[in-house]
């Protein structure tokens, strides 16, 4: 058998590895039109950044090492150009000789990956202005940072690797300033949770500038200015445009095999195109997302690994091993916090007509008592009837990713809230409580649905009406040092001792500082007669960084 794969990145590179583990007697090729394959992309802007001094530690396997260990062919600088699914070759171009050439395959496996978007913006071609997609790009944007007397930077974009660029560029003492052109950084986010670590980024001195667009650059004496839509321009010594990627599909349309309905390569359960012998991983392309069922795209290296694995498990041992799609967990890095999310944010939930409920709690990173605790938020969606958990989202510091991962879990295997009830975690006091941030997400949720406890949210103040109560069961001293408009406060040890202050026939809104004291005093009303009691999900903390964030 000869196999050939397109693409020697993570997708293309795990496929080869694992078709040579699975058949030590096939003819393998790899084809990369760059110079490297198998690299770190992840940790390309931690590089840029001096935070990974070694060049070399990017490179988890290089052309010549591959090739010995695993005797596949490998070709880089070499680019497959077009490919005859009918009778089953490819051309490839040198490109150091410029020799054009054909190979033959039994089966061939794509992995293009995605390409950065750069838009047709006058100026956009000016010396300083980067991309950030391969080792290339990250030489470039290496040498040009420590050639020049850099001293501003704007990133345009706040996505995963702009916020990564963002934090390492002014780890280098480079002043740096974010543009976005949504009301948020980071789009796979929720709001509430974006608007936490947008309050943290701000705290380091970075501007960011959101629903703003860039309308072009121009070259000036001292470097570069970028235009903005609002007439307003920021001066730069150099630019990093980091507003998404798209799959890479030219090869894959004109070879006439399908494109999906969300323009990346169509492939079914086992990852095989439209055409039977031909396989593709990675980037580039589509499939079902478990959670809405409508087909998606997504650009992460454990997904694109994880499929190299089964598409070629499919290609040796026949289509066997079903590919189950990917809920998107990823985190991120953003200073000194932690963020990240697995599967579908209540945003797209709505869009995609889920029926959903939003709860947030916060948690202490492990036992209050042991030193060096830090608050983390975690924001779940899950399903109303029947508790299937559909999201989460987790902002914090230590063990933020720990928390985020069983959470994934939990979404990927269908589970629901009830799972996070009964999580067993190892617990000692330097690495959770007894109950972990886990469970407490599980128990509120159980309580929502349950009934026991009934939510408002930070943006639903306009339901809240000139008769009803907003009432803050905080301590004196939380209230007098910042409090929601119109809200009274009896603290809630006391309100046992003062329930005829609190009207019966009114609606009641209560909130505290994260939601804890609220859920105990909704509890003690509503079991001495008072009906309509919500509590605000996460609490006052939650609102104060999201009215503070709707401000900017």
């Amino acid at each position: 058998m000869k196999y050939i794969i397109v693409g020697a990145v993570a997708g293309g590179a795990s496929t080869a590895a694992r078709l040579r583990r699975l058949d030590e007697h096939a003819e393998i090729l790899i084809f990369e039109k760059g110079e490297y394959i198998s690299y770190a992309n992840c940790g390309l802007p931690y590089y840029i950044g001096d935070v990974i001094k070694d060049r070399n530690k990017l490179f988890v396997q290089t052309a010549a090492a591959f090739n010995k260990r695993f005797n596949i062919d490998v070709r880089v600088r070499n680019e497959v150009i077009s490919i005859n699914a009918e009778e089953k070759t490819i051309s490839a171009i040198n490109l150091i000789t410029g020799a054009v050439y054909s190979e033959s395959y039994d089966k061939l496996v794509l992995s293009p990956g995605a390409e950065p978007i750069r838009p047709p913006l006058p100026g956009i071609n000016n010396e300083g202005i980067f991309t950030l997609r391969n080792v290339n790009d990250t030489d470039y944007i290496k040498s040009y940072v420590n050639n020049k007397t850099t001293k501003k930077a704007v990133v345009v974009g706040a996505g995963f690797i702009g916020l990564e660029m963002a934090e390492n560029l002014h780890h280098l003492g480079i002043e740096v300033s974010i543009i976005e052109m949504g009301n948020q950084i980071l789009a796979p986010l929720d709001f509430p949770i974006a608007a936490m670590v947008q309050q943290h980024i701000r705290s380091k001195g970075v501007k960011m500038y959101l629903n703003t667009v860039v309308s072009g650059f121009e070259k000036t004496n001292n470097g570069l200015s970028v235009l903005l839509n609002n007439g307003n321009t920021i001066n730069a010594d150099i630019v990093i445009l980091s507003i998404g990627v798209k799959p890479d599909t030219k090869l894959v349309m004109n070879a006439g095999l399908k494109i999906g309905d969300a323009k990346g390569i169509y492939v079914n359960e086992f990852l095989q195109t439209s055409n039977e012998d031909i396989y593709a991983v990675g980037d580039a392309i589509e499939f079902v997302n478990p959670i809405t069922n409508q087909a998606m795209i997504t650009y992460l290296a454990g997904p694109a690994n994880k499929q190299g694995r089964i598409c070629a498990n499919n290609i040796v041992l026949g289509n066997t091993h079903k590919y189950n799609g990917a809920i998107n967990t990823a985190i991120v890095k953003v200073f000194d916090m932690t963020v990240g999310a697995a599967g579908t944010a209540s945003k797209n939930l709505h869009k995609a007509n889920i029926a959903h409920v939003v709860s947030t709690t916060h948690s202490g990173s492990h036992a209050g008592y042991y030193p060096d605790a830090k608050q983390m938020t975690i924001q779940i969606a899950f399903s109303p009837t029947d508790g299937s958990l559909l999201s989460a989202q987790v902002a914090g510091y230590d063990g933020a990713d720990k928390r985020l991962d069983i959470l994934s879990g939990v979404i990927k295997s269908k589970g629901t809230i009830y799972d996070l009830v009964e999580f067993e975690h190892a617990y000692a006091p330097p690495y959770s409580s007894a109950k972990d941030p886990v469970n407490m997400v599980g128990f509120v949720a159980e309580n929502i649905l349950q009934k026991r406890l009934s939510i408002f949210y930070w943006n639903e103040m306009d339901k809240i009406k000139e008769e009803d109560l907003l009432l803050d069961v905080r301590t004196k001293e939380e209230y007098e040092n910042g409090k929601i408009q119109n809200s009274i406060n009896i603290p809630v040890d006391e309100i046992r001792n003062r329930l005829t202050e609190i009207p019966k026939e009114k609606n009641i809104f209560i909130y505290c500082e994260a939601g804890l004291r609220g859920y105990l005093a909704q509890r003690i009303l509503k079991q001495n007669g008072y009906m309509n009691v919500l509590n605000l999900s996460g609490g006052y903390r939650l609102w104060k960084n999201c009215i503070n964030e709707s401000i900017n």
